[in-house]
C-alpha cells in the first residue's frame, strides 16, 4: 500500500486527536471513518447516527480511563512522598 503525507494545520490535528477512538488509531483510521460516515448519512441516516453514538460512548469511556490512570498515578506520587518523610 503506498503511503502519502499531507499537511495540517495543528488547529485541525488537535480536532482529530479528539475524535480518536483509541490511543492506536491513525488518522488514516479516522478520516475513512469520517468519510465512511459522510457517505452514510446520505443513504442511512440512522445508521450514520447510530455509529456516532457509539464513537461518542467509546470516547468518553478513554477519556474516563485517562481520568482513572492520571488520579492513580498522582496518588501513587502522593503515597510515595509519604513514604520518604
Amino acid at each position: 500500500m503506498a503511503i502519502t503525507t499531507i499537511k495540517l494545520q495543528k488547529e485541525t490535528k488537535e480536532r482529530l486527536e479528539k475524535l480518536k477512538e483509541n490511543k492506536r488509531e491513525t488518522y488514516d483510521d479516522l478520516i475513512r471513518k469520517m468519510l465512511w460516515i459522510l457517505n452514510t448519512i446520505k443513504i442511512e441516516p440512522e445508521k450514520a447516527r447510530w455509529t456516532l453514538r457509539k464513537i461518542d460512548e467509546s470516547r468518553a469511556r478513554l477519556l474516563r480511563e485517562e481520568q482513572q490512570m492520571k488520579q492513580g498515578k498522582q496518588k501513587r506520587e502522593q503515597e510515595k512522598k509519604q513514604i520518604r518523610r
